[in-house]
């Protein structure tokens, strides 16, 4: 068996009506599949404008508004049209990027058919209650979690260290890796604009301290606001940049009134946006792996991030960067004050950070995972199979 034999059934809750980075990677992912002669459907909540055209075919399935996050949809069912639709495909793996009733239902319908099913893990999903108030239900949602992942042949996660949190939380005895790559053509040095950058008013020599990412309050804006407080008490020079939108735009805005909003920015746009960055700050603790990171390390810019998962496997404290225990404002505000004041470490954490972001090419890692893939569906054929219910200890 090889990849033009596989039939893969795609389950997410976003695909492509709302723009972020685990939708823009599995995009990719559905590219390269079918570019390889595979053939994929994936099914997901739709919209009549989404966020950007789909690679492949997309099935609807009936959603409503998640409370308080308006702008994303909760699927509720897996309707007997789709499940009458998936029989005539006749898919050999199905795959599941998001742990919501539709993941449960297609792993259901999944172990019904004797079909393999894999899970990706785009998010920390137990951490955002903290962010809402509720962080009393953690160790629920963690359970829930478990009890989803325990029941799929394999898991896949972004980078080694959420790989190794999810062994920690015995999520699945079977833990992978499926990275993230960069799109050399949009990011790198060369997008760097300083013309661009007069044009919002920043001066050639003033360091500009970037964000980049939907602005939601999980992305750690809180600290972040933090942090050049104390930048601005101590009188360090910077700007700062943020490139992107989100529900938390408004919040951001009068907590930073010194701060340059450019918005949402797509294509070439916001590879120059980063590359004209001097650093980029992310203190965000709910990244899986953080594509912004990588991005920024490979248009040759220094990050300061937090010791979170993903962070700490793309930066190299002291060379790329610098890692900083979440939360710690006061370490955060030295941090990048040592690049707002050093030129040259800049100069060298960038160039460090560009070299380090080498190896992460979109084809590379989604060619990873088919391997997993045909793995799996082999493991399967020689007689592997999962119980009918999978205890949690």
């Amino acid at each position: 068996m090889d990849i033009s034999d596989l039939r893969i059934a795609l389950f997410t809750g976003n695909y492509n009506y709302v723009r972020d980075g685990a939708n823009q990677a599995l995009n990719r992912l559905v590219e390269f599949l079918l570019r390889r002669g595979a053939a994929v459907r994936i099914y997901s909540p739709t919209v009549k404008k989404p966020a950007f055209p789909p690679n492949g075919d997309v099935v609807g399935v009936p959603s409503i508004p998640i409370p308080r996050r308006a702008e994303y949809r909760a699927p509720i069912m897996l309707p007997p049209s789709a499940k009458r639709d998936i029989r005539r495909f006749r898919p050999n793996m199905f795959h599941v990027a998001s742990p919501e009733l539709l993941g449960h239902r297609a792993v259901t319908l999944a172990r019904r058919l004797d079909v393999p099913v894999v899970a990706s893990v785009h998010t920390r999903f137990e951490t955002y209650f903290r962010y809402y108030g509720l962080a009393f239900l953690e160790p629920l949602v963690v359970a829930g979690l478990r009890r989803f992942y325990r029941r799929c042949d394999a898991i896949f996660a972004p980078s080694e260290s959420m790989a190794q949190l999810l062994r920690e939380q015995r999520m699945n005895f079977d833990v992978g890796i499926w990275t993230r790559g960069i799109d050399r053509e949009i990011f790198n040095p060369g997008r760097r604009d300083p013309a661009w950058r007069r044009s919002l008013g920043i001066a050639d020599d003033v360091p500009v301290i970037g964000f980049a990412g939907r602005v939601v309050m999980e992305k750690g804006l809180d600290v972040f606001s933090d942090t050049i407080d104390h930048l601005e008490r101590r009188q360090v020079r910077h700007k700062v940049l943020v490139v992107g939108d989100g529900p938390a735009r408004n919040w951001f805005e009068k907590r930073l009134p010194n701060a340059i909003f450019v918005g949402f920015q797509r294509g070439g746009d916001v590879g120059r946006a980063i590359a004209s960055m001097d650093m980029l700050f992310n203190p965000s603790m709910t990244e899986t792996f953080g594509n912004v990171t990588l991005e920024a390390m490979a248009v040759g810019i220094p990050v300061v991030a937090a010791i979170a998962t993903g962070s700490q496997c793309l930066v190299d404290d002291g060379r790329t960067g610098r890692l900083i225990r979440g939360g710690a404002i006061t370490a955060y505000a030295d941090a990048l004050a040592f690049y707002c004041t050093d030129a040259e470490a800049r100069r060298a954490a960038g160039a460090a950070g560009e070299a380090a972001s080498g190896p992460y090419g979109w084809d590379e890692v989604n060619a990873a995972l088919i391997d997993s893939y045909l793995r799996i569906i082999r493991q399967r054929a020689a007689g592997g199979r999962l119980p009918r219910s999978s205890p949690v200890p």
